[in-house]
């Protein structure tokens, strides 16, 4: 079955490219059209789609209060925003959005919003039938922002592997590669610090893929990472905390 996809923009030439662009990828099912939030809600309701791209400044009801009510579903649709504002993708943040893409939209960033939407939509649904409330993280982002070659990307927090920091800029190590972000490591782990451990001052690494630790010859330890070649090394001053963690994991 083809995912199911609603257009929602204001203007009609941007709703119209986008269409012809979905037609050019093929593989999904166009499902409806909205001019801006409020007909997104009501369309959602009656087609049930996978995916809504959806531009953030419109008339009536802008794209993140759509975005925002639409995440109070049971089942709530991925959301990839569609606009030429990039200086809103911070904002993006307190919504589940499953990708962003800056207009004039191509049809290679739009392939890849949209399969990563696909991904990411099930993963997060599945991540919140698994984890427990924790109202303490009510504001930790569900996504991490870095400028690319490409545009903005949002990288799940689900796909990260690892941190790490490296003079001006952090390295984040995820699913499909890896980009540099301009944030610290502090502010990292004390956003994330539940779903994350300190294993080096300049390092912080997934629970989720954390697999064992192995010594090398000159008596150091470094950490395996589940899915990944390369290893990371452990200081000695967090090697007890990460033993510790071993031991109850």
């Amino acid at each position: 079955m083809k995912p199911r996809v609603i257009i929602c923009d204001d203007e009609r030439l941007a709703r119209e490219r986008l269409v012809r662009l979905l037609e050019d990828i093929g593989g999904y099912e166009l499902v409806g059209l909205a001019e801006h939030g409020e007909e997104a809600i009501r369309l959602v309701n009656e087609t049930e789609p996978d995916i809504v791209l959806m531009d953030m400044r419109m008339p009536v009801m802008d794209g993140l209060t759509c975005a925002r009510q639409l995440a109070q579903r049971a089942s709530p649709p991925a959301i990839i925003f569609c606009t030429a504002f990039d200086e809103h993708a911070l904002e993006a943040f307190s919504v589940p959005a499953a990708g962003y893409v800056l207009k004039p939209v191509s049809r290679e960033s739009l392939r890849e919003a949209l399969s990563r939407a696909c991904r990411v939509n099930q993963l997060q649904l599945e991540s919140l039938r698994q984890q427990p409330v924790r109202s303490e993280r009510a504001n930790c982002r569900s996504h991490i922002t870095a400028r690319t070659h490409r545009g903005i990307e949002l990288i799940p927090i689900d796909e990260v592997r690892y941190f790490l920091a490296d003079h001006k800029y952090v390295t984040v190590r995820h699913e499909q590669g890896e980009v540099l972000i301009d944030e610290t490591l502090k502010e990292l782990e004390e956003e994330f610090g539940d779903r994350f451990i300190r294993i080096h001052r300049n390092a912080l690494l997934s629970l989720t893929y954390l697999e064992g630790l192995e010594v090398v010859a000159t008596g150091q330890y470094r950490v395996r990472i589940r899915g990944l070649d390369e290893r990371l090394t452990v200081s000695r001053r967090h090697l007890p905390e990460l033993r510790e963690t071993l031991h109850r994991v």
